[in-house]
């Protein structure tokens, strides 16, 4: 017969279990990342690098052989490879003599008239949707990086309490956030920590993070008592002026929203020039769509009654997990984009074992060997978000007014 728990023997084995379960994670961190528990990027072959740069092999293997820019490591077969390091080195060298600015350094441009200032204003995308294995955050994860890569500043912000964004960058909240160290402790209410004591440097260059814990969640029970206060003020702002004292440091935001429409999300919603909303092409979840979206409208609504501008620069749909041979799914497909027509995206995220199998180990698909995977089955998976990813950097570079 099942034992029959009363309350207490509830919580003490819901304790108990979440108790294991961080212990076994943290072991399994420490066996895939020894021996400081710490990740690093792997190294990208010649011809990985040269399309990030956007130049031909020949042309990297000329630099190298002339003693220019970084030297890569060399195989026992004599092949090179690079580092993200030496990607970024490249990039700041190539645009030195570059034809025109932001060839090679793609992001936001310094005023010439003021140094101080830019020409661009900063890019805030929050990726969102409330239903759950929508792949939000597996859209933000390969976004941030794939920005990253593509010679942009980049800050990832896991506004998720469940942390996930976080745990695929090697921090484990329940180890690593015992005191804090999220978002959270620049938009308290009382004594708000400066927002550059919370931001973290990850492994990859111009990539740096804002780790997400449960602690996120006392957000959520703090406004209601500061509105009643009258302590909250336009509570709704505070990621927004949060975020204005590290603005010049980065190009790009990227926030992994919580799955649900509370104060968190509204806050990010103020802040964000851009949206992206994440859809599972069935059925079930294009009807929770349908009313996320009227209550994201509604919230809007209310959000601009109190002043805010709630104007955005762009939103747009990402099909994610999309299987192209699934009949029903291409229905859906053809019946949203007729509805929406170019906001949907026009590279979808195709479901792929590369992208779950990366996972398992924490890790996203950019950071996995190709030989881990058959050729065909990691070529489809990094080719499907390689487009999705550049198609949402295009709109970044639209938005600043370029070709």
């Amino acid at each position: 017969m099942n034992k029959v728990f009363v309350q207490d023997d509830l919580n003490a084995v819901i304790r108990q279990h979440s108790e294991w379960l961080a212990s076994q994670l943290h072991t399994q961190r420490e066996s895939l990342f020894p021996p400081d528990a710490e990740k690093t990027m792997r190294t990208f072959t010649s011809g990985e690098a040269a399309a990030l740069l956007k130049v031909n092999d020949s042309y990297l293997r000329k630099l190298h052989l002339d003693g220019k820019g970084p030297s890569p490591e060399l195989t026992p077969g004599n092949r090179r490879h690079y580092s993200a390091q030496d990607i970024q080195a490249l990039r700041e060298l190539l645009e030195k003599t570059a034809r025109k600015p932001g060839d090679y350094l793609p992001g936001r441009r310094v005023d010439p008239e003021d140094r101080t200032k830019y020409t661009d204003h900063l890019q805030v995308i929050g990726v969102m949707n409330f239903k759950g294995g929508s792949g939000k955050t597996t859209t933000s994860a390969h976004l941030a990086q794939r920005l990253a890569l593509s010679g942009y500043r980049v800050l990832a912000i896991d506004l998720d309490p469940q942390a996930s964004l976080t745990a695929l960058h090697g921090v484990q909240p329940e180890f690593d956030l015992v005191d804090g160290g999220t978002l959270y402790d620049a938009i308290r209410y009382d004594d708000p920590a400066p927002i550059a004591s919370v931001i973290r440097k990850t492994y990859i260059p111009n990539l740096d993070l804002i780790p997400g814990n449960l602690e996120l969640m006392e957000f959520e029970h703090d406004t209601p008592r500061a509105l009643a206060q009258g302590n909250a003020g336009l509570f709704f702002f505070r990621v927004k002026e949060a975020l204005t004292q590290v603005e010049s440091q980065y190009d790009v935001v990227v926030i992994d929203c919580p799955p649900q429409l509370g104060f968190l999300t509204m806050s990010a919603l103020s802040a964000a020039t851009g949206v992206l909303v994440t859809i599972h092409p069935e059925m079930l979840d294009v009807m929770s769509m349908s009313q996320f979206l009227r209550m994201t409208a509604d919230l809007m609504d209310v959000i601009a009654e109190s002043g805010a501008d709630m104007s955005h620069d762009w939103m747009r749909y990402v099909l994610t997990r999309y299987e192209p041979a699934d009949a029903p799914q291409n229905r859906i497909v053809a019946f949203l984009r007729t509805m929406y027509g170019d906001a949907v995206l026009n590279a979808p995220m195709l479901k792929s074992t590369a992208i779950s199998d990366a996972g398992l180990t924490k890790q996203t698909l950019y950071e996995v060997e190709r030989s881990a995977f058959t050729r065909t089955t990691y070529d489809r998976a990094i080719e499907s978000l390689n487009a999705v990813n550049d198609e949402i950097a295009g709109l970044i570079q639209q938005t600043w007014g370029r070709p």
